[in-house]
């Protein structure tokens, strides 16, 4: 496994909406249309950088992560960062055969992207919730 390239930095909002203003017509970065993951239980927006996005999330639903999250951190925060690897069943495989814990069932969700992600227990790496993207 090698990790790949950084694709994006989530950052947990109380208010998707304000939080897109901001993005978009404080800062001007060009920022998608929101997108709701129920499976994820959140509602998503990205801003493009060109060699990265910034991943704006707020919980969607009873039982959202995110919803937790903001109880302990009620203006919002960084959440997680992900990485982009070549093949995520192998990663999964590596990092687990290494003791990194894998959250959830260990199967692979799709992502707001559409690909296959994983998240690895951030008491693992640091103190910081990672997420797996397949490339």
């Amino acid at each position: 496994m090698k990790l790949g390239r950084l694709n994006h930095v989530a950052i947990a909002v109380p208010d998707l909406e304000k939080a897109t203003a901001i993005y978009r017509d404080t800062l001007g970065g060009s920022v998608t249309e929101p997108q709701a993951l129920p499976e994820h239980g959140v509602t998503v927006v990205f801003v493009d950088l060109g060699n990265t996005k910034v991943e704006l999330l707020e919980p969607l639903g009873e039982g959202s992560p995110i919803g937790a999250f903001l109880e302990k951190n009620p203006s919002g925060g960084m959440h997680h960062v992900c990485y982009e690897v070549d093949d995520i069943i192998v990663a999964r495989d590596r990092l687990k055969a290494g003791g990194a814990r894998v959250l959830g069932d260990g199967e692979p969700k799709t992502g707001a992207h559409g690909k296959p992600v994983l998240f690895l227990h951030p008491k693992d790496f640091c103190g910081t919730l990672v997420e797996l993207e397949q490339a």
